[in-house]
């Protein structure tokens, strides 16, 4: 290996040994298998749906309660 100070100047180097210290940090991560790929991929599908849906109802009581208070403020 070159001298830290050769590493630090030389910005190709330090690209190079960037990428290998990635390809050495992905060798030693655990991987899911398909089957845990695919569960947790459902299971985030259904909680976006499930807290969308409660967001947009959410929207939808608020929008006709301040529509319901402006009218009654306005006194039409």
């Amino acid at each position: 290996m070159a001298a830290p100070s050769t590493v630090q100047r030389n910005p190709f180097r330090r690209i190079a040994l960037f990428f290998q210290e990635t390809m050495e940090e992905l060798r030693k991560a655990t991987w899911p298998t398909w089957l845990e790929l695919r569960d947790s991929t459902v299971l985030v599908i259904l909680t976006v749906l499930i807290l969308g849906s409660m967001v947009a109802i959410a929207d939808f009581c608020f929008l006709h309660d301040i529509r319901f208070l402006s009218h009654l403020a306005s006194g039409q």
